[in-house]
Formats: C-alpha cells, structure tokens, sequence
C-alpha cells in the first residue's frame, strides 16, 4: 500500500509508480507485447510530469506568455514570448514522444501501432502537472490528423515534415481558432470571410478566443464568398503563420486574455487580415458543398477527449495533493486522515476518480460506436468533477489552499476551464442526446454497457441487478424523451446525461472489478464498484442517515492506499452496504 506520509507533496514523485489505478488500466487495456515496451516510457514520462514538468508549472504559471505588438522600429510584430521555464517543458515533452512522433515511430519501428490508450495515460499524466500546457501541445496531433485527411498533397508536403518532426527545433505546432464575438458554441453565426485567389484562399474576419495563439498550423473557419447561410455555408481552411515567402501572414493579435488559469497557453482575440489559407476539403470536397463544420468537428471531438483527460488529471492531483496534506495535518488531536468525514471524503474521491478514469480511458480504448458515445459523457463528467475535486481539495488545505504559494489554488482555477472548452455542459449534454438519435449507435452502445455489466461476479450479483435495472431505466427515459415536445427534451437534458454518465461508469467499473479479482484475486475495484453504484443508483430511505454502513471507515486503508482487499472482507462489507 501506499504510505502518503512519506511525501511532502506530490511535486518530485514519479507519477507512474504512484498511481496503481493507472497502472492496473494499462495492464487491461494493452497487448502483453504492447506493455512489455511500454511501461518503461510510462514510467519515464511519470518521471518526467511528476518532476521538473510540475515544479516548472508552479513557476511558470506565475510568468505567463507575453505579447509584444511591435519591434524597436514600430513595425508590427505580434510575437509572443514564453517563459524559459515553458519552453523547457514543450521541448522535454516533445522529445519525450508526449507530443512528439518518437513514440510512434518505436511503434512503427516495431511493426505496431501506438495504442490510443497511451496518448491518453501520457496527457493524464500532463493534465496533473499543467492543463493549460497539454492545450498548448495537444492540439498538434488534431490539425496533424485534419492535413493528412484533407489537405491537397502540396499543402500536406509543406506542412506535414514540420508537423511531425522529430525534434522540437524543427517542429510546428498547431492550433484550432473557431469562436467569435457573435458566439461560441453557435458556429452558424460567424462572419470570418474567404475569397479564391488562385490555389490560395484569403481570409478576413476576427476570432475571439485563440488558444495557443502562436501556433505554425491553424485550422480555422470561415464563410466562402457566395456560400449559403448558417452551417452548410461554412468551410473548413489551414491557415500558416508564415507566408510562402517567409514574410508574416495576415495574422494580428489584438491582445492575449488576462485569463483565471490555464496560463501556460496564451488566448488571444486575432484579426485576419488578408490571411493566406489553404482549402481543406479532402480530393473530392469543395468549399461550398456543406461538409466544412463536420470536417472541423473531427478535431473538436478529439479535442473533447483531451478536455476529458484534463479534468481527470485535475481530479488526481487533486487528491493526492490532498491525501499527502491529510496524512501530515492534525486536528482536535487526531490525525486528518483518521477524522470519520475526512475519510468520507477521500474514499468519495478515490471512488469518483476511477468512475470517471473507467469513463475516459473507454472513450479512447477503440472507435466503437460505445467509445464515440462516450467523448461527451466523459468531458461532461471528468470536466465537472475537476471543478469539484479542486473546490474539495482548497477545503482540505484549509486556509493554505486558498494561497497561491500552495498547489490547490491553481488547480481550481484551470479547472473551471474544462466546463467551457469545446462546449459548454449544456453543448455537450445536447450533443448526447443527438448521437443516441442514431438507432445503430443507441443499440451498439447499449448493448456494449449490458456486455460489461454481465461481466461481474457472484460477489457482485447485487449491484449487477442494480446497473442492469437503471441501464433499463435510462433507455426508457431515451425513448420519452425521443417523444416529447423539443424543448421539454433539452429541458432533461442535463439530467439524462448524467444519469448516462453514472449507469456507465458503474458498468464500465463492474467490467474493471472482474478483471482484477482474475488477475491479482483483490476486490478492491469491486469494493469501489460497489460504492459508485450505491451512491449514484442505489436507493436509500431517509438519503441513507438509517445505515449501519462502515465501509469508508473499516475499508478506508486499501481503498485510499490501494491495498488488496480479500473477497470474503468485500462480501462483508457489501452486505452492509
């Protein structure tokens, strides 16, 4: 088990070996052989987002990008300049394979592909150093994966070498600018305009909110001249920060955003002027054949699963941070950790935090029809849980939290970012109820979460029924609200996503509990499933205050330790339950 007195802090620990949950999906969700080589970079890059990535953060956070508008002669230069510190930390993490190819180049190497999964483990491992760092580096891999698919092969020669260059001195990054003025989340009203000169287009128009402003490679919208209203009317461009010539492109940053957090990638609102850009509409699209939102929305679904990942890492460092504080602190006597509501809490958290893990490590395990369903219900559960965990862990600290000198502070104010980033909750909750229209992905899903439910054991038999019938419940609440007028509709929508979100977490956790108990003989998971399902499924007379439960108090060593629990010890405490 783990002994959090040992740790000042969760800065300068590797953040691989000291995360058996982590540890334990991997060893689920890769290959043998996939494992076997990979484990070593986990744990290098555990290293690496645990010791200097995170004591950088703490620095750099407090130094954020800079912009100079102009140069000593008062020509324009819009440059943005970064902390050393930051710089230091994109270049470690792009030689590292975090952002850079290295990684999949091994797996080239090997004759393999690069499991989706680790991407994921690598930005989590991010996320809990600085989220706004895995915005600034994240967002290559999705303009990587726009070229490649619709770019003319002349474009995807001049940027594809710089995109995926093996070191960081050669390398490009990029960007998505979508939002304006007139909105964010309804793209249907931008006024960014595109007109043909030649092979080139060129755009005129303002963005309002531009992460990673400084990027070589932005994929932006714009309205082609002549185009038709609303979102058919849109298309999808790639817009360079240089010029053929070498010259500065159209591109003029009004200002950067005097943010609440996410400092480490600077946001700005932009002008294109005369911008040169290049159409991406693959060999058989064209600018005005409606497709360009939904070419864009490739990026944006990736970009929600990153979203998803981050609000994880905020979730995990968050309690570890808390756990190393409540292991050192005393009051009225007692250590903080032996306090019966502050062991309530970190066993809330522990369980909350493999819920969503089991969530976001599903969403990008594979391209079933369950995976895509679960990007929005991943960033809308791990995004709101972020902001929670955070808030929790401020408590924890007590006053130190609400210091910035101390690493909570920081930790809730770039959380609240996750919430609003590639779509708001109510975007997303809408966006649920919109994939779930389409009868295959509705059967494929459902049918996926009933397959992990049927996974548990005896030892779970009870909470199996209790999944199987809110699972029943949720596909009725489906077909109602398929039903009813619009409005009432989006009206439960919020509702019927988390209640999504809960019957398959719970699902996903059974799946999780029956792996372990077959391969080390613990149920701890299955303690854990138990627990999520009884607190978000169950149903309890009087909110629960007639239980004789002990479990956060008798179990609270190995679930917040991470020790093996015996079967017969969980029966017991699930009978209680």
């Amino acid at each position: 088990m783990i002994d959090y007195s040992q740790f000042e802090s969760a800065i300068g620990l590797n953040w691989y070996d000291i995360d058996p949950n982590l540890q334990l999906q991997m060893r689920r969700l890769l290959e043998p052989a996939d494992f076997d080589w990979l484990e070593p970079e986990l744990r290098k890059v555990g290293a690496l987002c645990g010791g200097p990535v995170a004591a950088r953060a703490e620095i750099t956070d407090k130094h954020s990008p800079e912009l100079v508008k102009f140069d000593r002669w008062g020509d324009p230069l819009d440059e943005v300049r970064h902390h050393p510190g930051a710089l230091d930390t994109k270049r470690d993490l792009w030689e590292a394979g975090v952002s850079g190819p290295r990684l999949y180049t091994e797996a080239h190497r090997r004759g393999r592909h690069l499991p989706e999964v680790i991407t994921t483990a690598l930005n989590y491992m991010l996320s809990q150093a600085e989220i706004g760092m895995l915005c600034s580096v994240g967002m290559t891999s999705g303009v990587i994966g726009l070229v490649r698919r619709f770019a003319p092969p002349e474009v995807q020669r001049e940027f594809m070498p710089h995109l995926t260059a093996e070191h960081f001195d050669d390398a490009w990054d990029g960007a998505m600018f979508m939002t304006e003025k007139t909105g964010g989340s309804d793209l249907a009203t931008l006024t960014t305009t595109a007109r043909r000169e030649g092979d080139r287009w060129i755009l005129n128009g303002a963005k309002w909110f531009c992460s990673n402003v400084d990027a070589s490679a932005i994929a932006t919208l714009a309205r082609p001249e002549g185009g038709a209203d609303g979102l058919r009317g849109v298309a999808l461009f790639l817009v360079p920060r240089l010029r053929r010539d070498g010259s500065r492109n159209g591109i003029s940053i009004r200002r950067l955003k005097d943010k609440l957090g996410t400092r480490a990638v600077p946001t700005a609102e932009v002008d294109f002027v005369e911008a040169e850009a290049s159409l991406l509409a693959g060999s058989g699209g064209t600018a005005s054949d409606g497709q360009g939102i939904n070419r864009m929305m490739e990026m944006v679904n990736d970009s929600r699963r990153g979203i998803a990942v981050m609000g994880l890492g905020i979730m995990r460092r968050s309690f570890l941070e808390s756990a190393i504080f409540s292991w050192h602190r005393s009051a009225f006597g007692h250590a903080l950790r032996d306090l019966p509501m502050m062991r309530e809490m970190l066993v809330g958290m522990t369980v909350e935090m493999e819920a969503a893990t089991a969530l976001v490590f599903a969403s990008t395990s594979d391209d079933s029809a369950l995976a895509r369903l679960l990007v929005p219900v991943a960033k809308l559960r791990a995004s709101r849980r972020g902001i929670e965990f955070a808030s929790q862990a401020v408590e924890v600290h007590g006053g130190n939290g609400y210091v910035e000198n101390w690493p909570v502070a920081r930790q809730l104010r770039d959380a609240q970012s996750n919430t609003i980033w590639e779509g708001t909750e109510n975007i997303i909750c809408l966006d649920i109820l919109r994939a779930l229209r389409s009868e295959q992905v509705m059967q494929a899903a459902f049918g996926a979460l009933g397959e992990r439910v049927e996974t548990a054991g005896t030892l779970l038999a009870a909470t199996r029924e209790t999944v199987v019938r809110s699972l029943g419940e949720v596909r009725e609440a489906l077909a109602h609200l398929s039903r009813v007028d619009r409005e009432v509709a989006q009206l439960r929508a919020r509702v019927f996503g988390n209640y999504l979100a809960d019957v398959a977490s719970a699902a996903l956790l059974l799946e999780e509990a029956a792996f372990e108990l077959s391969t080390s003989g613990s149920a701890r998971k299955a303690v854990i499933a138990h627990l999520f399902t009884e607190a978000h499924l169950g149903r309890h007379p009087m909110r629960g205050l007639l239980s004789d439960d002990r479990t956060v108090l008798d179990l609270f060593d190995p679930i917040v330790c991470y020790g093996a629990i015996e079967p017969t010890r969980a029966a017991l405490a699930l009978r209680r339950g």
